[in-house]
């Protein structure tokens, strides 16, 4: 009896154990931002891009990293990007902060040209034009279903900026939105045939983003699918519901790429799990 009893205290404390370190690391990878390099390969890349770098920031929320954001700006610095694209969701509706968001902001364009698009919660806050003009004033290119040139050693891509779909269509609830999107690409892609490059918060949209013809989309929202499940992935994605689709990393259909950032900052799930939040670091190649 007695050894049974030994036993199971011994059993207690090893779950305890384990419960404590599961927690720890749990809390350690809520911060523990991270750098994660992609490479895109296209025969479609100028060669003059061939080894353009995009640092993507998406989903920021509001969180700071380090004073001022400190820690996450000199991250990306030492990525050495050529550009950096915020995809979406720099503040988040429930606890927005312009402030931070533009002190950023400020920061970042001082490292390399920074672009941006809105996500879901800059439709849903009521001061979207003051954060808008905060970013062009210091500096950002905002692209709100625009398309501009990036010239570079004398050749050129085309980079296009849609807004989140919630700045015209409220839930979808008629599944309006692809057909919307797909209108949108189609007068916004260059008839020259340049290299596409779009940022748009949305990756479950990517086969409106393949039949428009886009060779490379940014993405994020998906926020890695929140709780990452080993060999299984994300587990719950807006927009998406249970084990989404598209979540994190690099998703290819035909000639066109897709990159997917589980993002940096929380909402309305206010933990990740196994699950670091992330700069994605975007590196062009011609092939």
């Amino acid at each position: 009896m007695k050894r049974e009893e030994k036993r199971n205290k011994h059993l207690i404390w090893l779950l305890v154990a384990i419960s404590i370190a599961l927690i720890i690391w749990t809390l350690w990878g809520n911060t523990a931002l991270m750098v994660n390099e992609i490479t895109v390969s296209s025969d479609r890349v100028p060669p003059a891009f061939s080894g353009f770098r995009i640092a993507q920031v998406s989903d920021l929320h509001n969180a700071e990293f380090g004073e001022d954001n400190i820690a996450l700006l000199t991250m990306i610095s030492e990525c050495d990007p050529d550009i950096i694209v915020i995809t979406g969701d720099l503040v988040d509706s429930s606890r927005t902060d312009i402030d931070i968001a533009l002190a950023f902001a400020e920061e970042a364009v001082k490292i390399a040209p920074t672009y941006y698009v809105t996500g879901n919660h800059e439709a849903a806050i009521s001061r979207y034009d003051v954060l808008r003009s905060g970013l062009e004033m210091a500096g950002v290119i905002v692209l709100e279903d625009e398309a501009v040139r990036l010239e570079y050693k004398g050749e050129s891509i085309t980079l296009i900026g849609l807004s989140d779909p919630d700045f015209t269509i409220k839930g979808d609830l008629f599944g309006e939105v692809p057909a919307m999107v797909n209108t949108k690409l189609r007068n916004l892609m260059d008839g020259e045939s340049r290299y596409t490059v779009l940022l748009s918060h949305r990756p479950e949209l990517f086969e409106t983003y393949v039949s428009g013809g886009v060779d490379l989309i940014l993405s994020g929202h998906a926020h890695g699918g929140q709780f990452r499940l080993p060999f299984v992935g994300g587990l719950i994605a807006p927009d998406q519901g249970l084990f989404p689709k598209y979540d994190a990393g690099l998703y290819t259909g035909g000639d066109t790429n897709m990159v997917v950032s589980r993002g940096i900052g929380n909402s309305v799930i206010p933990i990740r799990f196994n699950n670091r939040p992330e700069i994605v670091v975007v590196e062009l190649r011609g092939s």
